[in-house]
């Protein structure tokens, strides 16, 4: 049974295997293999509703479990880094004292599991993939400034990681940079929205874009005009019916933190890592 689950993983990440199937890794102190059927039967699994979705864009409803349950069941700590892996080749990495909040007055994180009976929606289109098996749900999101890019869904596997500025030292601005420099908030703002989908320097694991300063940055080859309207929306500047960049509005991104991870860009582009 362990071998099947085993193998049942390392298909879903070629993308062989349907979702349905796919249980949940959990990677920290020790590998434990959660099968979806194990977790929907927890006592812990609520109903809970999500006013504005971000993989859906609707409101929704979802059984789910406290993802502090799972955390703490691993001996997951505060100052913990957590890495969401997706099917389709998205990471997120988050603080887990970002995750282990239950309170009601802060933003509290779910992980939906998707009915073995009845699926969700297909994402895009009719016969298309849904948000399952595990989906990563926020109840009170801007009471923890969360982005969209911390609603990953198709979860395939949830690690104990080191943070990205430790791992991947290549990606930090130069340490005599002033503290006071816009590139150095950009950094956070980079990990936050860009790093789920994007390398730098050849640095990090997502594969959904193009690195992102390697063979070029995009500073080099935008007019800073275009590169702030491409982040915006890309559809207004490049349109195809496969792009995936969601849209970083000013409900995401402020002019003042674009300015910022404008600044952070055009910084690394002078720091390539051959």
């Amino acid at each position: 049974m362990i071998i099947r689950y085993w193998l049942s993983i390392w298909l879903m990440c070629l993308g062989l295997l349907a979702h349905a199937d796919m249980p949940l890794l959990f990677d920290g102190a020790k590998k434990t293999i959660y099968p979806a059927a194990q977790l929907r039967s927890h006592p812990a699994v609520r109903r809970i509703e999500v006013p504005v979705d971000v993989a859906y864009r609707q409101p929704m409803s979802y059984d789910a479990l406290p993802l502090a349950w799972l955390l703490k069941a691993q001996g997951v700590l505060p100052g913990d880094t957590i890495q969401f892996k997706a099917a389709d080749g998205f990471v997120m990495s988050m603080p887990a004292a970002l995750l282990l909040h239950q309170q009601r007055d802060k933003a509290q994180a779910w992980l939906a599991i998707e009915p073995d009976e009845k699926k969700w929606p297909p994402l895009k289109g009719e016969g298309g993939p849904s948000a399952g098996p595990f989906y990563l749900v926020w109840l009170n999101p801007k009471l923890g400034n969360i982005g969209p890019e911390q609603w990953p869904y198709q979860i395939a596997r949830i690690s104990v990681d080191m943070p990205p500025a430790r791992r991947w030292p290549h990606i930090v601005p130069a340490a005599d940079l002033p503290a006071s420099h816009p590139a150095r908030a950009g950094f956070e703002l980079f990990v936050k929205h860009c790093f789920a989908c994007h390398t730098l320097n050849h640095a990090g694991e997502a594969r959904l874009g193009p690195d992102l300063n390697l063979p070029l940055n995009p500073t080099e080859y935008f007019r800073e005009g275009v590169l702030r309207q491409f982040i915006r929306n890309n559809q207004n500047v490049r349109s195809w019916p496969d792009a995936k960049m969601p849209r970083f509005g000013p409900d995401v991104l402020t002019e003042r933190e674009l300015g910022e991870l404008l600044a952070y860009l055009q910084h690394m582009a002078g720091r390539k890592i051959k």
